[in-house]
């Protein structure tokens, strides 16, 4: 997909603040900041960086959604995280100059602003704040995917699936959520298969309902008694 025209550095640095890592800098850091950010388009289903690739920059997500996974021995694909607007990836390969860890693809159509390593650590050295807050991005990122081994190792699909909409839903009673059974699967280190069974029998039991490609949860609490091992699985 064509990249997108350079952001001036007014755009830049509006953008720029959008993300909770250059949120407590200082007007003069964040546009100095943005003077050395270029922005790139990449179209639903495009990959930005595969694991194993050399890691030079970090991304900020403006629009759309970027899926972090990695592929497991089997084949298969593990979903470690999907990233929206503001929200930054990549921090892993910057600060250690090594490979790509994951792979990450553009879920959506997306706009990315990206930061070069040369660039950000000259940042870093000067501005503590972005390495404290850097370190808040890597350790949010390791307790989730601590969470999400310790659920795919001890939890059963049931609850494993329950606990994976209702993160996605956000909190909110009636959620819709645009998911593939495919996706949840690589979601929860399941089958699409075993996660199509639980769906419909959740959606019999009135918990969900599936619509041409939606699901709407309907009884958030059952969700929950499902998420805490609780009920009956299915």
């Amino acid at each position: 997909m064509p990249n997108a025209p350079e952001p001036t550095r007014d755009d830049a640095s509006r953008l720029l603040r959008r993300c909770a890592l250059f949120a407590g800098l200082d007007e003069a850091t964040v546009r100095q900041l943005a003077a050395h950010a270029h922005r790139r388009r990449f179209a639903a289903g495009e990959i930005v960086f595969r694991i194993g690739a050399p890691g030079q920059s970090m991304m900020a997500v403006l629009t759309g959604t970027v899926r972090i996974s990695a592929p497991s021995p089997d084949g298969k694909e593990i979903v470690l995280a999907d990233l929206g607007a503001g929200e930054v990836f990549g921090e892993m390969a910057l600060l250690d100059g090594k490979e790509r860890s994951a792979d990450a693809a553009a879920l959506t159509n997306c706009d990315l602003l990206v930061l070069e390593r040369r660039d950000m650590l000259t940042y870093i050295e000067r501005h503590p704040l972005i390495a404290i807050k850097l370190l808040e991005v890597l350790c949010e990122r390791l307790r989730r995917t601590d969470q999400q081994i310790g659920e795919i190792a001890f939890l059963g699909l049931p609850t494993r699936l329950a606990k994976a909409l209702l993160r996605l839903g956000g909190g909110a009673p009636q959620a819709k959520l645009a998911l593939s059974q495919r996706e949840l699967g690589t979601m929860i280190g399941g089958t699409r298969e075993s996660v199509n069974r639980c769906l419909r029998e959740w959606h019999r039991r009135g918990f969900i309902q599936l619509d041409e490609g939606w699901i709407i949860i309907r009884d958030a609490a059952a969700l929950e008694t499902l998420g805490t091992g609780g009920g009956k699985d299915t």
